[in-house]
């Protein structure tokens, strides 16, 4: 049955999933835009609802998607119900509704060799949270771990700036001070950055179980997190930027390890 007025019941449930008290309360999110809601449905994330404008229909990217383990409900709706429920100033013609999942992917990280995971400490703004999982998701890393403190996962803005890679590969929330020391005991490597650091991130072996730690925009790792890293990096810079920004120096960081974890690795 179509929904026309933002003021329906339902639609101001929707609308309430824009405010992370909301998303936490009722363990869903919104995915916007035809893309990530694309890569929503050709994973195995739960998408429960999916919106769409009643005058433009389905999107045909969308057409046979519905997942045949999980019945997804379309429903159409007015374009004033679409500017309700999004975040973006101009909302594309369609959004979905997705139940969050508790699933514990963090021991089977642990057991993977060789792993390369990316840890943020504290990063605060969404779209350097959700470059970063695009950035590892490119790379190949094995996951992403958000410590206390990190930007909220299913901020819309997040999953923006994913561009889908959110369904790609673990994103596990936690206490780094939990997380990290059972990394270390099955061997991991934690390297961190740090402008007073001798040692270039081009010169030492990433190849190994290697575990990157980023932190807050403004003020680096915690001290909690930095007493157990065991290496800091610097990266060379030839301009007159003191410094990067955590995307970007995270994207630095994954694609040298892709580099040096891959022979066949060639720049074009």
């Amino acid at each position: 049955m179509e929904i026309i007025s933002p003021n329906n019941a339902r639609v101001k449930e929707w609308a309430q999933l824009l405010e992370k008290k909301h998303r936490t309360r009722q363990h869903k999110y919104i995915v916007e835009g035809i893309h990530l809601v694309q890569e929503a449905l050709r994973s195995d994330a739960a998408v429960e609802t999916v919106a769409y404008d009643l005058d433009k229909g389905i999107p045909a990217e969308l057409n046979g998607l519905d997942p045949a383990d999980q019945p997804v409900e379309w429903v159409p709706v007015s374009a004033a119900v679409i500017a309700k429920c999004t975040d973006t100033k101009t909302p594309q013609s369609v959004f979905a509704i997705v139940r969050k999942e508790e699933r514990s992917a963090f021991p089977a990280l642990l057991e993977q060799p060789d792993a390369l995971v990316m840890v943020l400490d504290g990063v605060q703004d969404p779209g350097n949270v959700g470059t970063i999982i695009r950035s590892a998701d490119a790379a190949g890393a094995a996951g992403v771990i958000l410590g206390h403190g990190c930007a909220d996962l299913y901020n819309p803005k997040t999953i923006r700036s994913t561009m889908g890679s959110l369904f790609h590969l673990p994103v596990i929330e936690g206490s780094l001070e939990e997380l990290l020391p059972q990394a270390k005991s099955k061997g991991a490597r934690l390297l961190s950055t740090s402008l007073d650091a001798s040692l270039s991130c081009y010169a030492i072996d990433l190849r190994a179980s290697t575990w990157l730690v980023i932190g807050n925009e403004g003020q680096g790792i915690s001290a909690a997190t930095a007493r157990m890293v065991d290496e800091s990096v610097f990266i060379p810079m030839q301009g007159q930027a003191e410094s990067l920004n955590a995307a970007m120096a995270s994207t630095v960081l994954l694609f040298e390890t892709m580099r040096q974890r891959n022979e066949t690795f060639k720049l074009k």
